[in-house]
């Protein structure tokens, strides 16, 4: 299986789903049992949207798992203690950016989200540089080549980068351990990535099914919608977080009858989101 796909669409919307692998490569060698890594995964977020690409929306899914390399997060984001030597690139400086770093979730996992650790090796530099040639640089280029064809059909873009979270945050995960999470969070990094008008339609719709919805907290969005999000040319981004509650039991890894009430409502959103122009908003 390929590490990315990409489905080119008709529509203004790209959707990408950047942690929903389960394809581990050979030259991952975690230290840590392969059903303490897949509680990493954004697990059947893939199926969830698997009604999009007939409806004309642009499709990016990543197969390569996130605790291998998190395509969410920039290069930059290198936890350099992980390395066994020099880091020859730029590393991150931005305290608020760190933080994520220190919790062991940087471009590179170090510790699950309970705080197992992944690895019980240094890892080298030329297998990091690997994962980001093989998996970082052509998940990106897809994201954008996506985009740029919705964009340059429409004269705007809108992308949904999906996800989903656990119902309650574990203890390193999150800057909020222990925080029961609403059934959705919508981030726009307080409204730099798309208009607020167009975040503030995506929780209304999502109320209106009867889901409690959260704007910018405890997610706020991270690298792929900061990176191809420009609001004044048309071009938004919004992350949206799915409770896991709402469609598969977290212990067993299975889809619930849930999920099929959940889809639903997904596909409602998106043909919502078909028939808007944020131009007009």
């Amino acid at each position: 299986m390929p590490l990315i796909t990409y489905l080119p669409g008709s529509t203004a919307l790209v959707l990408d789903s950047p942690h929903s692998g389960t394809v581990y490569p050979a030259d991952f060698r975690h230290a840590c049992e392969l059903a303490v890594l897949r509680s990493a995964e954004d697990t059947h977020v893939e199926k969830l949207y698997d009604f999009a690409p007939a409806l004309g929306v642009h499709w990016v899914e990543a197969h390569f798992p996130r605790s291998y390399l998190d395509a969410n997060r920039n290069t930059t984001e290198m936890d350099v203690g992980l390395l066994d030597g020099p880091w020859p690139g730029p590393v991150e400086t931005d305290p608020k950016i760190l933080s994520k770093v220190r919790l062991g979730k940087g471009l590179i996992w170090r510790t699950t989200d309970e705080g197992v650790p992944l690895y019980d090796r240094k890892l080298g530099v030329a297998e990091i540089q690997a994962r980001i040639e093989q998996c970082w640089k052509p998940y990106h280029a897809a994201v954008a080549r996506a985009i740029d064809a919705a964009h340059k059909a429409h004269g705007y873009s809108i992308h949904i980068n999906c996800h989903s979270m656990p119902a309650v945050a574990s203890s390193s995960a999150t800057d909020f351990p222990g925080e029961a999470h609403a059934d959705f969070v919508v981030g726009d990094r307080e409204g730099t990535t798309a208009s607020k008008a167009l975040s503030r339609m995506v929780c209304e719709h999502l109320k209106a099914r009867g889901y409690s919805v959260a704007y910018n907290h405890p997610y706020k969005g991270v690298e792929l919608v900061r990176r191809y999000s420009r609001p004044a040319e048309y071009r938004h981004s919004i992350q949206l977080e799915i409770n896991r509650k709402l469609y598969m039991d977290e212990s067993s890894f299975a889809l619930t009858p849930g999920a099929e009430s959940l889809k639903a409502s997904l596909r409602s959103l998106v043909e919502r989101l078909l028939k808007t122009d944020p131009r007009a908003m």
